[in-house]
Order: structure tokens, then sequence, then C-alpha cells
């Protein structure tokens, strides 16, 4: 029998793996790096979320106009400091300046329109809308199941006309600087939009080849996601300016009054789909046939229908061909959710984001079919 002292002596003493401790070592470094990363990240959010709205505005239109600055600074001889220069005193000239000068006419037609309203005693009984036979028979189909009168019809109708131009008209001058903030946001969206067009494409570059993916589809990936931003903003954002503009026209040839400001609330509407223009031009053509100006009435809707509508048919297929296409349903939540949660500059942002959801979807069933083929 062994003596306890005989058992101490033979026992052994297991010294730790090497490779165990340097992939100890290593998992560590990983979580410590990746504690800092997240303790960074959270630091940059707080400071960048009181001026998240003129930064991301920048992001936008820098991304929009960064094939045009390219361009502009090859004939420069490669000089993109001068590029940036130019293309943001075009930006100020030609864009900001007609938005300010036209959002304070729209301002004023919105004024002048409530004070005929008010001055004229415009009533639910002037929007008899029972003597168009078409709608006779619905709106007594409505009173009959749902119990609401065409009084109360009518007095919706006038009322929420007056809610809206009074917004409208108490917004002023202000309704651009109302979308991303204060003047000085207003002046930070153009100081970070200069950096954005001299370095945002070197950046954009950066950040592509630190993606954790096969090098031969950051590439492909990094075109499919720049096509999905542009088609929403070419496809969507440039059509419903069209439609906006050819509706004011049409206001303008009838008759109509306020047709500046009509058009700037067709473009709004052209942004949201289904609905579109037609909630502007139907209750117009039906104001001049209750008017007694059946021809107008018709020439309106035949303008709302062949023209304006017409626009979405062939001028978004042209300015998104070779593009990504982005489905109805993406653009229909985008557009209300993003409204919903960031304001005007969801318009565009929540289609964006949606589209980049599905283009990323789009890509990586692609990938994996294309590779189940070469398979």
């Amino acid at each position: 029998m062994n003596s306890p002292r005989d058992d101490i002596g033979e026992s052994t003493i297991t010294l730790p793996d090497p490779q165990t401790t340097a992939v100890q070592k290593a998992f560590f470094a990983r979580v410590g790096v990746l504690l800092l990363l997240s303790a960074l990240l959270y630091l940059v959010w707080r400071i960048v979320e009181p001026l998240w709205q003129p930064l991301l505005w920048a992001v936008l239109l820098g991304s929009l106009l960064a094939p045009l600055n390219a361009s502009l600074a090859t004939r420069l001889g490669g000089r993109p400091r001068l590029a940036s220069s130019i293309t943001m005193v075009g930006v100020v000239l030609l864009i900001l300046l007609p938005i300010f000068a036209i959002a304070g006419a729209v301002a004023a037609q919105a004024s002048q329109l409530l004070g005929q309203i008010d001055t004229s005693g415009l009533r639910t009984t002037d929007l008899d809308l029972s003597r168009i036979p078409l709608l006779a028979r619905p709106l007594e189909w409505i009173e009959a199941t749902a119990g609401v009168s065409l009084a109360q019809i009518e007095a919706w109708v006038v009322t929420g006309a007056k809610r809206l131009l009074e917004v409208v008209a108490g917004s002023g001058g202000t309704v651009f600087l109302g979308a991303i903030g204060t003047l000085v946001s207003f002046m930070l969206a153009l100081f970070v939009l200069f950096f954005v067009l001299r370095d945002g494409p070197r950046f954009a570059s950066a950040v592509v080849r630190m993606l954790p993916i096969d090098p031969a589809l950051r590439g492909k990936l990094s075109r499919h996601l720049i096509d999905v931003t542009r088609a929403v903003f070419m496809g969507i954002g440039l059509t419903a300016l069209v439609q906006g503009t050819l509706l004011g026209i049409g206001f303008a040839i009838a008759g109509l009054p306020s047709p500046l400001l009509f058009g700037v609330l067709g473009v709004l509407f052209a942004l949201v789909p289904v609905v579109g223009t037609a909630i502007m031009w139907i209750p117009a053509a039906i104001w001049l046939l209750l008017q007694g100006e059946s021809g107008y009435a018709l020439f309106m809707t035949g303008w709302g229908v062949i023209v304006v509508g017409g626009v979405d048919n062939f001028l978004r297929p042209m300015l998104i061909s070779g593009r990504v296409e982005v489905p109805t349903l993406a653009v229909f939540i985008g557009v209300m959710g993003g409204l919903s949660a960031f304001g005007f500059i969801g318009l565009f942002l929540g289609p964006i984001v949606l589209g980049l959801l599905v283009a990323l979807f789009r890509f990586t069933t692609e990938t994996l079919a294309s590779a189940s083929n070469e398979g």
C-alpha cells in the first residue's frame, strides 16, 4: 500500500497547452476590440444625433450629384476641390434659391386662396355633390349604410381644404428650412456636402473594401446599392417633380386659382403610390363641373389621366432604365412609414432603406443561384 507521500511524489502538474492559450488570448482580444468599437460607436451616435438630419441630407444629395461632380473634376484636370466648389455654387443657385422663391410664392398663394375662401364664404352648399350623376348613387349608398350624410362629407372636404391651406400659408418661405432644421443646420448641410462631394467616393470605396465578403462580389454589391439609391431619386423624385409641374400647368390652363400651390402639392402627393396626383385633379374636375365648366372639367380629367398619369408609365421606366427596379409596395410603405418616423426626409429615406433591403435580398438570391449553376 502506497503512502500519501508516495502519491504526492507520483502526481504530475499539467501545463496549459500553448495553442489553447493563444486561442484564448485571441478571443479576449477580439472581445475587447468589439467592446471598444461599440463604445466608440455609441459616443459617435450621441455626437451625431442632434445633427443627423442635415448630415443625411448632405449624404443623399452628395450621392446623387457624385457622378456629375466626378465628370466635372475630370474635365478640370483632376481637381476635385475645385469641382466640388463649383458643384456647391450650382446647388445653391440652381436648386436651393429657386426652392426658397417657390416656397414663398406658394405660401403667398395659399394665404390669398384662404382669404378668398373666407371672404367669399365657401359653404358646403357650394359643393352640392349630389348634382353629379356619377356621384349621386354612391353617396346615397354611403349615407344609407354608414350613416354619414352628404352634408357631413361636404363639410369634411371644406374643413380639410382650409386646414391644408392654413398650414401651407403659415409656413411662409421656411418650408425647406423646416425640413432640415434651423438656419445653422442648413449651413451645416452645405458645409458637409462639400466634403461629401470631394471625399465621398474615396471613403465609400474604403468602406466597400472592409465588407466581410468575397472580394469579387464587393464591386457588384456596391454598384447594386448605388443603383437602388439613384433609382429612388431619379425614378421617384424626378417623376414626382414632372407630374407636379404638369398638374400646375393643367390648373393654369383650366383657369383654376393658385396653380403654383397645387403644382407643389401635386409633387408631394405624387411621391405616394396608388394615391398620386389623382387626389388633386379629381376634386378639381368635380369643382369645374359644379361650376358649369363641363368643357374644362373634361379637359382636367383627360389631362390628369393621359398627361400627368402617363408620365408615370413612360418617364419612370426611362429614368431607371438599367437600374434596379424598386417594388411599388416597398415605395408605398417606405414613403408612409418614413414620413411618420423621420418627417419630410423620410419621403426619400424610407423608400431608399426598403429598396436597399430588397436589393440585398435580390443580390443574395442571384449570387446563390449563380453559384449553384456553376456547381
